[in-house]
């Protein structure tokens, strides 16, 4: 038996060890592509179901094989159209002539950003969330976790700026050109202003809510990120996560809670 397994192991030719690394290397790239985006949970379940249906087949368990074989023959139908634009990017992205930098700089060491262990700024969020509370000022902030949010910063004018509160409370001033729209916060930088948010359609909030307050369950229903929202009727802060609306916090409040969030 050792012996079988020895010369199963040792038999890999040249070619299968550049297939086994292609093949990394093509993963690596669609995570690279997809992360930051809602698509990347459908990328991971697409993966578990492959590698299930694998173990299954190896273990000669024959119905949830067909079950499960007839639903990745069929899926694969259903991600072209699922995963159009990213396949669209994707096929413009090698085509570029910053593809083969880009690729080299990827290859030096395959790793997570280290910006996401930045702690998150609270101060100037909460001191500008109290200012335009006081001020009846409209506001609505979306802080990213996981998922980077690209797809919805790319709506919006790009910033990429330290965090202040005077920079927040002048982006959300009534006359400015920025303030109608959502500001989005990544790895602890002001990244856009003017983002486009989905609304939710759910019936559960109430008629006297607006258009911010159905923007940030929206964004918090779709992704991990949570959502600060500063009414322009009542001033009243509120924040989001995961689709649920937690109302009239006080600063103190908020700051307990963003602490809790992103610096714990």
């Amino acid at each position: 038996m050792i012996n079988l397994f020895i010369t199963a192991f040792i038999d890999i030719k040249l070619t299968d060890a550049i297939d086994i690394l292609l093949v990394a290397f093509l993963l690596y790239e669609l995570y690279n592509l997809l992360k930051g985006t809602a698509a990347i949970n459908i990328f991971f379940g697409i993966v578990s179901i492959f590698l299930l249906w694998k173990l299954v087949s190896a273990l000669q368990m024959k119905m949830l094989r067909e079950i499960l074989g007839a639903f990745i023959s069929v899926g694969f139908i259903a991600l072209i159209v699922v995963f159009q634009p990213e396949i669209r990017q994707f096929l413009l992205l090698i085509g570029t002539p910053r593809f083969v930098s880009k690729t080299r700089q990827r290859l030096r060491f395959f790793r997570f950003s280290d910006n996401q262990l930045q702690l998150l700024e609270v101060d100037p969020i909460v001191t500008a969330c109290r200012k335009m509370s006081a001020n009846n000022t409209g506001a609505i902030i979306i802080i990213a976790k996981s998922n980077e949010l690209r797809q919805y910063i790319n709506t919006g004018q790009i910033i990429d700026a330290k965090i202040s509160d005077e920079l927040l409370m002048n982006i959300f001033f009534k006359n400015s050109p920025l303030h109608d729209g959502a500001v989005i916060i990544l790895n602890n930088k002001i990244r856009s202003a003017r983002s486009i948010l989905p609304v939710s359609s759910t019936q559960k909030i109430s008629v006297r809510l607006g258009l911010r307050h159905r923007a940030a369950v929206g964004i918090t229903e779709k992704t991990d990120a949570v959502a600060i929202i500063v009414s322009e009727e009542t001033g009243e802060i509120s924040y989001c996560k995961k689709g649920v609306l937690i109302h009239n916090v006080n600063p103190s409040n908020l700051r307990n809670f963003l602490e809790k969030e992103f610096n714990s």
